[in-house]
């Protein structure tokens, strides 16, 4: 049965441990965290999982100047280090799999031989790391089709964002492109509306899952049914943690079940 997940801390005041118990509780098996501020909070975090067997499946790479790389100044060299800073990270905790954005934003800048140099050398340094990078749809498929081309399946996958692709860019479909470099999920649901980036549980919008299943199962797909929800949106507020965990599980095994072919 193909495993679900659900990134860490998506709601509530629970310590680390009490929120792996309880996702592990509501049938979660992996998760993924964005990069923490010391070493020794990746670590703990790692040993907390090893301990209550949740996979730590993916750690998020930083984004918050990510357009800077492709840019001939200081930052861009800035945003380099940080990025191999998490593979750095995801290489000491046992992560497989690192998430990378390669833009952000409305007008990102365009491809510069500088940002494919970075890109280069990162790709390289995370393979000498036994780190794959998975690079997640944004806004621009330009810089994305570049990297899927460049880049060797060995060293590079695609990570498909099924929310991003229906409120940053409404009627394009990633899956026929990339669908065959897919390494990593991160499923949530939202208004379909441009730039309503909702995070919200799956089947809670618009978003049409029939399809998403369909083709999430005609992939070569090995990965866990990874749900990057946000619980402390506003339709959600009224909710207690269990509850919201519950709900998430429910989302994530009908899911599942369409993945699978079964009757949900």
């Amino acid at each position: 049965m193909r495993p679900i997940g659900i990134a860490m801390h998506a709601i509530g005041n629970l310590t680390d441990e009490e929120y792996i118990r309880l996702i592990k509780d509501q049938g979660f098996s992996a998760t993924f965290t964005d990069m923490f501020a010391t070493d020794k909070q990746q670590a703990e975090l790692a040993e907390l999982l090893a301990k209550h067997g949740v996979f730590y499946e993916t750690l998020h790479a930083p984004f918050g100047h990510i357009n800077d790389i492709w840019m001939d100044k200081t930052e861009g060299h800035e945003m380099f280090r940080e990025l191999c800073d998490c593979i750095d990270r995801a290489s000491a905790a046992g992560v497989p799999t690192v998430v990378v954005h390669l833009s952000s934003g409305m007008n990102p800048p365009s491809i510069t031989d500088i940002g494919r140099a970075r890109f280069t050398c990162l790709v390289d340094y995370a393979d000498r790391k036994n780190v794959k990078i998975a690079f997640e749809n944004q806004r621009w498929l330009a810089n994305l089709s570049w990297a899927m081309e460049f880049f060797s399946p060995d060293t590079v996958g695609f990570c498909w964002d099924c929310g991003h692709e229906h409120c940053f860019t409404p009627g394009r479909q990633y899956m026929p492109l990339f669908g065959n470099r897919l390494i990593a999920l991160h499923i949530h649901d939202n208004s379909c509306e441009y730039n309503a980036d909702d995070h919200w549980l799956p089947f809670d919008g618009s978003i049409n899952f029939e399809r998403i299943a369909s083709q999430i199962k005609a992939s070569d797909y090995k990965g866990s049914l990874m749900l990057e929800v946000i619980g402390t949106r506003p339709r959600y507020r009224a909710m207690d943690t269990e509850t919201y965990i519950s709900r998430a599980a429910e989302a994530a095994k009908h899911l599942r079940a369409m993945v699978e072919g079964e009757n949900a």
